[in-house]
C-alpha cells in the first residue's frame, strides 16, 4: 500500500472493516480470479466451455472463496450426472473503468439480474439449426410456487445480502416451469443460484425430476471487467442420448443468459 494512503484506510483493512475486494476499495484482477490459463483464453477472444458427463466436478470456477464454497456445496447435494461451465469476460465501457464498480453501478446490476421479466424473448445462436433461437417465451417473478400470480420486478437502492424470490419461465427446450432463484451480494460480487421445482421435459420426454436442477450465476469485479461464470448441473434421465441433450441445452443456456446480462450491464455502464 501506498504510504500516501489514509490512515482509517489502513485501519479498516487491518482490522477487517472492508473485506477485500468490497466496493469502493479494490477489485481482483483477472488472472487472480480466473487463473492464467483461462484468463489467457478470454483475453483473446475465446470463451471457455467445460462438459463433462463422467466424475463431473467445479473445474472453471473462479477464486472466489464464497463462489467455490456454495457450487461446492450444490454440486454435493446432487452429485450429478451433467455439469456444464462456462467464463466469459464483459469489459467495461471507457467511462467505467475506474478500477472497481461503484455502490450505484453495483446496485444497477443486481437490480438487472432481477428483473427476470426482462428475459423474455432473448435468443441464442443454435449451432445445430445454424440459426437464432428464442431461448425463454415467457419469464415472469412470481408471488409463490403455490398461487404463481405474476408480480414486478423487485427492486432495491442497495442490493441484500441475500433474497429469495420465484419465477415461472418458459423456454423452449424443458417448457413451462417453476423456479426459486437465491441471489447473494457478497464483497466484489453478486451470485445467482436457480433450482427447478417442477420436473422438467425435453420435447415430451421426462428429462429431469423436481430439484435435480441447480444452476449458479456469478458476476465478479475485475476493475476494466467483469467476470462471469455459469455452471448448471443436473441428474438427468436415462435415456440415450438425454445426457448430451442437456448438455448441449444447458451450454446454449449460459450464452444466452450471458448476452442477455451483457445489455443489462450496458445500461448500468452506458446508461443505454
Amino acid at each position: 500500500m501506498k504510504s500516501g494512503a489514509p490512515m482509517a484506510l489502513v485501519l479498516a483493512l487491518l482490522f477487517g472493516l472492508y473485506p477485500m475486494g468490497s466496493p469502493g476499495v479494490f477489485a481482483r484482477s483477472i488472472e487472480e480470479l480466473a487463473g492464467p490459463e483461462n484468463t489467457g483464453a478470454l483475453l483473446a477472444g475465446e470463451k471457455p466451455v467445460l462438459v463433462q458427463f463422467r466424475e463431473a466436478r467445479p473445474r472453471l470456477i473462479p477464486r472466489n472463496e464464497t463462489l467455490m464454497k456454495l457450487v461446492e456445496d450444490l454440486h454435493r447435494d446432487l452429485n450429478p450426472g451433467v455439469m456444464v461451465e462456462t467464463l466469459n469476460i464483459y469489459r467495461k465501457p471507457p467511462n467505467a473503468e475506474s478500477g472497481t464498480w461503484s455502490e450505484e453501478e453495483r446496485a444497477k446490476l443486481y437490480n438487472g439480474a432481477l428483473a427476470l421479466s426482462t428475459l423474455t424473448g432473448i435468443q441464442y445462436y443454435s449451432a445445430t439449426r445454424d440459426s437464432m433461437r428464442t431461448f425463454y417465451e415467457f419469464s415472469s417473478v412470481i408471488d409463490g410456487p403455490s398461487s404463481k400470480k405474476p408480480v414486478a420486478d423487485p427492486v432495491y437502492a442497495r442490493p441484500p445480502e441475500k433474497i429469495t424470490i420465484y419465477a415461472r419461465q418458459k423456454d423452449l427446450s424443458f417448457g413451462d416451469n417453476i423456479y426459486q432463484y437465491d441471489y447473494h451480494s457478497i464483497p466484489g460480487g453478486l451470485i445467482f443460484i436457480q433450482q427447478n421445482l417442477t420436473s422438467l421435459s425435453y420435447d415430451i420426454i421426462p428429462a429431469v425430476g423436481k430439484n435435480n436442477l441447480h444452476s449458479a450465476f456469478a458476476v465478479l469485479d475485475a476493475g476494466n471487467y467483469l467476470l462471469v461464470y455459469a455452471a448448471s448441473m443436473a441428474k438427468a434421465a436415462s435415456i440415450p442420448g438425454m445426457r448430451e441433450r442437456i448438455g448441449n441445452s444447458f451450454a446454449n443456456r449460459a450464452e444466452a443468459i450471458f448476452l442477455w446480462f451483457s445489455s443489462q450491464a450496458d445500461k448500468t455502464f452506458t446508461g443505454r
